[in-house]
C-alpha cells in the first residue's frame, strides 16, 4: 500500500509539472541557452549556439557570449506564425514541480488567455531557464523584447534594445539587426502586441521544424523525438 501511494504522488507530480496555468514575458538577451551546456537533459544533443556571424557551434562548451565567450543565441531561434491561430517559437521556462533536467529541449502548448492574443496557440520549445522566473512561467524568446538581467546583444551585434519591455512600437523593430525583425514584427502582428498575457499549458510532443532550429531532440523510452534529421 506504501509503495501504490508513493507511485500515485510521483505520478501526481508529474502530470502537474506536464500541464497547467501560467503567465508569460518576453525577451531576447543574445545569451547562449542554458540548455545548449552539456549534461543539462537526457538529449541527444544540447541546444545549439551560434557565434556572431550567425554560424552554427559545434562545442556545446563554447563560452557564452554573456560571460565574454563566442556563444550567442541563433538567430532562426525567433517566432513565427504557422497560420493564423498557431504560432512556433522557443522560450525559458520554469515549471512548478519540475527541473532543468526535465524540461530542458521539451515542448509546451500555450494556449493564450487574456489579451490580443486570446484563444491562440503558440508551441514553445524549453531552450533556457529563466533564474529570475516565477511559478509556471514562459519567458517568450522575442528579439526586441527586452534582455533582462543579462545582455549579450552588444557583443553578437554591436548595438541593442533596452534591457525590460523592448521594443515600444512595430515600426522600432526596424532599428533592430536584419536578421531578427522579422521575429520582432511576429510581436506585433500574429501576437497583436499582447503584454504579457497568461495562458494554460500543457506538454506536447516536439515539432520537426522547432527541433531542426534548435538542434536538441529530446530521448524518449521509443528514441529520439521530434523527427530531427542527422544529415
Amino acid at each position: 500500500m506504501f509503495f501504490q501511494l508513493v507511485l500515485a504522488s510521483i505520478s501526481l507530480s508529474i502530470v502537474h509539472a506536464q500541464s497547467g496555468s501560467g503567465k508569460t514575458t518576453r525577451y531576447w538577451d543574445c545569451c547562449k541557452p542554458s540548455c545548449g551546456w552539456s549534461g543539462k537533459a537526457d538529449v541527444l544533443q544540447p541546444v545549439q549556439s551560434c557565434d556572431a556571424g550567425g554560424g552554427k557551434l559545434t562545442d556545446p562548451n563554447a563560452a557564452s557570449g554573456c560571460d565574454g565567450g563566442s556563444a550567442f543565441t541563433c538567430v532562426d531561434n525567433q517566432p513565427w506564425a504557422v497560420d493564423d491561430s498557431l504560432a512556433y517559437g522557443f522560450a525559458a521556462v520554469h515549471i512548478t514541480g519540475s527541473t532543468e533536467s526535465a524540461w530542458c529541449c521539451e515542448c509546451y502548448e500555450l494556449t493564450f488567455t487574456n489579451g490580443p492574443a486570446a484563444g491562440k496557440r503558440m508551441v514553445v520549445q524549453a531552450t533556457n531557464t529563466g533564474g529570475d522566473l516565477g511559478e509556471n512561467h514562459f519567458d517568450l524568446l522575442i528579439p526586441g523584447g527586452g534582455v533582462g538581467l543579462f545582455n549579450g546583444c552588444p557583443a553578437q551585434f554591436g548595438s541593442w534594445n533596452g534591457q525590460y519591455g523592448g521594443v515600444g512600437s512595430r515600426s522600432e523593430c526596424d532599428g533592430l539587426p536584419d536578421g531578427v525583425r522579422d521575429g520582432c514584427y511576429w510581436r506585433f502582428d500574429w501576437f497583436g502586441n499582447s503584454d504579457n498575457p497568461t495562458m494554460e499549458f500543457k506538454k506536447t510532443t516536439c515539432p520537426a521544424e522547432l527541433v531542426q532550429k534548435s538542434g536538441c531532440p529530446v530521448q524518449t523510452l521509443y528514441g529520439q523525438c521530434g523527427g530531427y534529421s542527422w544529415g
